[in-house]
């Protein structure tokens, strides 16, 4: 087996190695190590490498191995995290300035568990801030670069975990999704993504985004491969406040490729209405359909709310609850933040405390209207994105103005999968989501393995050189444009600013004035004619 045969293996095929001593996890790591020093200056996936911790972690699994002491399929398989999870006496900085002297005393409860299942860890990956906004090239680290092209996204927030997957500097990683954290990069990098149930994996540990709406789950370069990651990291948790006592079914073993008589229902209107796809993303869905349709799957489009809908419950509510987590530092250090994440960020202070009411309220009714569609069928296909914009393209402003495939699945709190579906003229990922019921995970994972049994999209691998330097990025154009506001708005919203506590410069303020009117209309959409007696989607069970 050649070395690059083995960076791209996946953990499925290195398990069998190492299993049958035919591969030592010292050998695998070291070759892991080599390639991330070869590669990784021009991608940026890594914010810190543990050589050192993983060499004697990979050297400790054979000794165990050895002596016949193997604890199952991650037993010397290297992974990386995304720098929001905790891992002890090692810097989890959140990609921010301000955990850049973060020392965590203890692992998060999935660190811990990949830990526990003999796992080895390579490092920590580049992540948005703080698992928000994108690409900042004014961060202390910068942005991840797309392996099949480096003037382009990887997607976010998870950004190192889809470049270090697609290029080959780890076979497993763990992401998490607010919004599509994990399925963005998945679709532009070419991997394979599963944001799981809600409650069904442990956040504690994990740098908090959004209390009603995080996910963490595996990354990895197959359906197969994160049924086996989301084996070790799954079951209830008590330090995890969202955490939910559900039964936790062997994941692998449901990877039955038959699925035939499968109910499939399609969100066409998602990539023909809502957000028109690129043409040769939306022939690529077609042609997926027809994959499921020729497995002998039972097939037809349906329908949900439209996007925006999703969109609007998400914003208020976990850009409120962002902005009570991180309010402290920006009232004191607003200058510390990246541009992108203030973006984001800084128009929640205009979100009153009836908009998040009205916006959890609202909530409840979505998880209502979506309950009937997800028990009708098992799996419903929709689209990812695809292909990756530039990086000089973003634009922060696009997140107020426009919805994505993914936050539906966020508000609905089912498992989603991404998966590649095809490539563009261009050579860029596009990207598959399979959805199903909540806690119908093992059902995605297995309409997604069937997938991948009948394509090869996921074996593709972008070819990449040491020693290649990253293009340069224009950042201009994501500079905060002039505002049109009236007087009164104007005048409210620096109102709202200084209430929250917040001193902003010009070009912050300018930031948060740009972003303002759609954050204003988007609490002003939450407004719906309401019964008095309809409760919020946060009610507590004992």
């Amino acid at each position: 087996m050649s070395t690059a045969d083995l960076h791209f293996l996946g953990i499925a095929g290195i398990a069998r190695l190492i299993q049958a001593k035919k591969l030592s996890p010292l050998e695998l790591t070291e070759a892991m190590l080599a390639r991330i020093v070869a590669l990784d200056p021009q991608l940026n996936a890594y914010i810190t490498v543990t050589a050192d911790l993983a060499r004697a972690q990979a050297a400790a699994a054979g000794q165990e191995i050895a002596r016949g002491d193997y604890r199952g399929p991650l037993h010397g398989i290297p992974f990386a995290l995304k720098d929001i999870y905790n891992t002890r006496g090692i810097l989890t900085s959140g990609g921010s300035r301000i955990c850049a002297d973060n020392i965590p005393a203890e692992d998060a409860t999935a660190t811990r568990r990949l830990r526990d299942a003999g796992a080895v860890l390579l490092g920590k990956l580049q992540t948005h801030e703080f698992a928000h906004g994108g690409p900042s090239f004014d961060l202390p680290w910068p942005p991840s670069r797309n392996p099949w092209n480096l003037a382009h996204f990887t997607g976010g927030s998870s950004s190192g975990a889809g470049a270090a997957l697609a290029a080959g500097l780890t076979p497993a990683a763990l992401g998490s999704d607010t919004g599509g954290s994990i399925r963005g990069p998945a679709s532009f990098c070419g991997i394979t993504g599963l944001m799981p149930t809600y409650g069904l994996v442990s956040r504690a540990g994990v740098i908090p985004n959004s209390f009603t709406f995080d996910h963490c789950g595996p990354m990895a370069r197959s359906a197969e491969d994160c049924a086996i990651l989301l084996q070790a990291i799954a079951g209830y948790d008590a330090q995890d406040a969202g955490s939910i006592r559900q039964d936790i079914p062997d994941f692998r073993a449901a990877l039955n490729p038959d699925i035939r008589g499968l109910k499939v229902g399609v969100l066409r209107h998602y990539w023909e209405e809502d957000l028109p796809a690129h043409p040769e993303h939306a022939a690529a869905l077609d042609e997926a359909i027809r994959m499921f349709i020729r497995a002998g799957a039972k097939v037809e489009d349906c329908r949900a709310r439209p996007m925006m809908d999703g969109l609007d419950i998400k914003v208020i509510i976990a850009e409120s609850e962002i902005f009570a987590i991180h309010q402290d530092q920006l009232a004191a250090r607003p200058g510390d933040f990246g541009r992108d994440f203030l973006g984001r960020i800084l128009p929640a202070c205009l979100f009153q405390a009836a908009d998040y009411v009205q916006a959890l309220r609202e909530h409840r009714r979505y998880l209502a209207e979506m309950k009937p569609l997800v028990e009708r069928y098992d799996v419903l296909l929709t689209c990812g994105f695809g292909p990756a914009p530039r990086l000089d393209a973003h634009k922060t402003l696009n997140f107020w103005q426009r919805s994505n495939a993914f936050t539906p699945s966020n508000v609905a709190r089912t498992p989603a999968l991404v998966l590649p579906c095809g490539f563009s003229k261009s050579g860029l990922p596009l990207g598959l989501q399979l959805l199903a019921r909540p806690s119908g995970d093992a059902q995605v994972l297995r309409a997604g393995h069937a997938y991948q049994l009948a394509t090869d999209w996921h074996l593709r691998r972008p070819l990449l050189a040491p020693g290649v330097s990253p293009p340069a990025v224009d950042t201009r154009a994501n500079e905060p444009g002039t505002a049109d506001l009236d007087a009164t708005t104007r005048a409210h919203v620096e109102t709202m600013a200084r209430r929250a506590g917040l001193r902003l410069d010009e070009r912050r303020m300018q930031i948060l004035f740009e972003a303002a009117p759609h954050a204003l209309a988007m609490a002003a959409r939450m407004h719906k004619p309401r019964d008095r007696m309809d409760e919020p989607s946060l009610v507590f069970r004992f």
